[in-house]
């Protein structure tokens, strides 16, 4: 393919659309998150014998497990429009306001990282989710004067990575709250084997084994690999992904037996070799790797927390004896923290 091809806006538009088709459609085709799916199912049908909107719904958890995919197919299961922002995007009230007098009755309103709307953008989110109503005012000084306008009833979905970081008032507000963890593997290998028929590439068990245990429990890591491996099988002739091909294009890729990738293995080596195994600030260790110190926390940290690699101490982050067998290196003698992890081995 050429330099040119390859940087064309349209294909770019298209791989967007792509990356959109591995996403399920329907609840029933929505694979894992149990608990989450039964709950979910009960609340979509008592608002559709109601015929009313579903009450307004926080989805919270790590990035990559789903919480975008599930405000789609609300949107679907209740026959309705969605509309899609984030925090950031809205940076005043009147943005918002434009927003709301435009939805139609019943919409979904997904907004993602909701923790990031300001304070003012709030007060008007407000009255809108309680009771359908939007005040703004009209003029300035001593002529201004406030006007509450009516809003279709409407369903507000919102998304974040950081629950604790939404205000208590905003929180309130929300009729369900559902919590989102990580995926177990044999849960990613059948979003693998989904994806890979979707994609059009046979792979077998060993393959969607392999290339599952490797993605840090988050189906849309799974996604990324799977197109990379699915890559390296096609360049090689191979019409079946298996074991093999999974274990070449992943060393390439330098993501290890845990999932773990360069830079999550340069956060535990700095830890190590420069701090002695910790415990170091968040800001000292991202200014070590030249990795923004809200990457790290937001991106790396969470799954070396998981998977006991790392420690949170009241005086920063420790490395435990389990990064140290990890990286193959020797523990001091002094003791080091071991932890187990969430996830073991399947």
């Amino acid at each position: 393919m050429s330099r040119e091809n390859a940087l064309d806006p349209e294909r770019k538009v298209e791989e967007g659309r792509f990356e959109l088709s591995l996403r399920p459609k329907r609840l029933a085709e929505f694979i894992g998150q149990e608990t989450l799916k039964a709950n979910l199912r009960i609340f979509l049908e008592a608002a559709r014998q109601r015929g009313e909107a579903l009450d307004h719904l926080l989805l919270y958890g790590p990035p990559g497990l789903g919480k975008t995919t599930v405000a789609h197919i609300v949107a679907l299961e209740m026959e309705t429009s969605l509309h899609v922002t984030s925090g950031p995007a809205i940076e005043r009230p009147g943005d918002l306001v434009g927003v709301l007098t435009n939805l139609e009755a019943g919409a979904v309103l997904f907004i993602d990282e909701i923790h990031r709307l300001s304070r003012t953008v709030e007060e008007i989110l407000y009255p809108a989710m309680e009771d359908c109503k939007v005040d703004i005012m009209i003029g300035k000084g001593p002529a201004a004067r406030s006007i509450r306008l009516e809003v279709p009833r409407f369903t507000v979905i919102g998304a974040t990575t950081r629950q604790g970081l939404l205000t208590g008032p905003l929180r309130d507000r929300f009729g369900i709250v559902s919590h989102f963890s990580y995926y177990d593997v044999p849960a990613l290998e059948e979003i693998i084997v989904r994806s890979a028929g979707i994609l059009g590439y046979r792979i077998d068990a060993s393959g969607a084994h392999e290339i599952a245990r490797r993605s840090r429990g988050t189906p849309r890591v799974a996604n990324r690999l799977l197109r990379r491996v699915r890559d390296f099988a096609q360049v090689d002739g191979l019409d079946t992904i298996e074991k093999g091909i999974a274990d070449k294009a992943l060393l390439a890729l330098e993501v290890d037996d845990l999932g773990l990738d360069r830079v999550d293995r340069m956060i535990l080596s700095a830890i190590i070799e420069k701090y002695a195994g910790g415990p170091v600030g968040l800001e000292t260790l991202a200014a070590t790797t030249g990795e923004d110190s809200g990457t790290i926390e937001d991106v790396y940290e969470p799954y070396l927390l998981q998977r006991g690699l790392i420690q949170r101490t009241p005086r920063g982050r420790a490395a435990t004896l389990h990064a140290y067998r990890h990286l193959g290196l020797q523990p001091p003698e002094r003791t080091v923290v071991e932890s187990p992890g969430l996830f073991s081995e399947s």
